[in-house]
């Protein structure tokens, strides 16, 4: 029930773009990424992409040294 109610709160806060830290794990934000003309690769036709937020997770750099050693 604790770890449900953790990861909830932390959704919602990443929802409205807050931005979630773990002292001594990691951080957790979202970064907004307007809309674009790509490529399907295939039929290399143009395909109009949507505007998107993309979450990004970023160790603490004390775990990072710690891990690779």
């Amino acid at each position: 029930m604790i770890v449900n109610l953790f990861f909830n709160e932390m959704a919602d806060a990443l929802a409205q773009g807050d931005r979630v830290e773990i002292r001594g794990l990691c951080s957790i934000f979202v970064k907004k990424y307007g809309g674009y003309t790509g490529r399907n690769p295939k039929t290399r036709e143009k395909v109009k992409i949507k505007p998107k937020m993309l979450q990004f997770f970023k160790v603490v750099k004390e775990l990072k040294e710690r891990v690779d050693g």
